[in-house]
């Protein structure tokens, strides 16, 4: 089994239904309006509820900021990134992530994601970190409805993509034009580099183009969830914010 913790994961965890919930633990003394529509929903699916000492939800999730709930749960599932292409309706908008180590990045990204209306994040297998308790979360419960996919190469996964004619966007500080040059209303993949070396040789290689950030200040890179959300964003703006040309 595994654990989510903290009150949006937990609950986006119930409403969703797509993971089996064995359990939720409520520290005594939780405040009711918190967990309200928690006991409900737990109750509408006849998942067992405990109130525990707070002192056993600190064990479960080693010291973390569970918020006084906790969930047990099957363990998070990949999506297999065929079916993820099949069930997409309209243009893709997907996100790559090369080698992402750092797990509240990871979360914050699927949380904007999924906010944004991406239909998949992909990482690779190796060096990256997966979906662990931290990331589900950051994600505040985002990895309930956003499809992940975890790949065993990313470069061979872009040539995929490609010849399903998804355009390949990468995102690095010395890119080819600015961000808000590309028409992201096409199938696009946005391709986003590991915090400290950015996008490798060979999956930049793969990239179509590659578009950059405007820096203006004296530190010379974003972090990569806040660069995340500028693309993503700017993706927003293009496919709903923008208005139609009369026809």
């Amino acid at each position: 089994m595994a654990v989510i913790y903290g009150v949006s994961p937990v609950l986006e965890a119930l409403r969703s239904g797509k993971r089996r919930v064995k359990e939720v633990l409520l520290a005594h003394g939780t405040k009711p309006h918190r967990v309200q529509e928690l006991r409900a929903l737990a109750g509408q699916a006849r998942i067992p509820l405990s109130e525990v000492e707070r002192s056993r939800l600190d064990a479960i999730t080693h010291g973390a900021n569970h918020q006084g709930v906790v969930a047990l749960v099957s363990p998070a599932e990949y999506a297999d990134l065929e079916e993820v292409l099949s069930d997409i309706t309209g243009s893709p908008l997907l996100v790559v992530l090369d080698q992402v180590e750092d797990p509240h990045n990871l979360g914050a990204i699927i949380r904007t994601a999924e906010c944004a209306g991406a239909h998949a994040v992909i990482i690779p297998e190796h060096h990256a970190v997966g979906l662990t308790d931290t990331v589900v979360k950051t994600s505040a419960g985002a990895t309930e409805y956003l499809p992940v996919v975890r790949v065993v190469n990313l470069a061979t996964t872009l040539i995929t993509l490609r010849h399903r004619d998804i355009w390949i966007v990468g995102v690095e500080r010395d890119g080819d034009r600015p961000y808000v040059e590309w028409d992201f209303t096409l199938p696009t993949a946005i391709v986003l580099g590991s915090e400290g070396k950015g996008i490798r040789r060979l999956v930049r290689e793969r990239c179509d183009l590659v578009v950059s950030l405007p820096l203006l200040g004296k530190i010379t890179s974003l972090n990569v969830s806040v660069a995340a959300g500028i693309v993503l964003y700017e993706a927003v703006r293009q496919r709903h914010l923008v208005p139609r040309a009369a026809s």
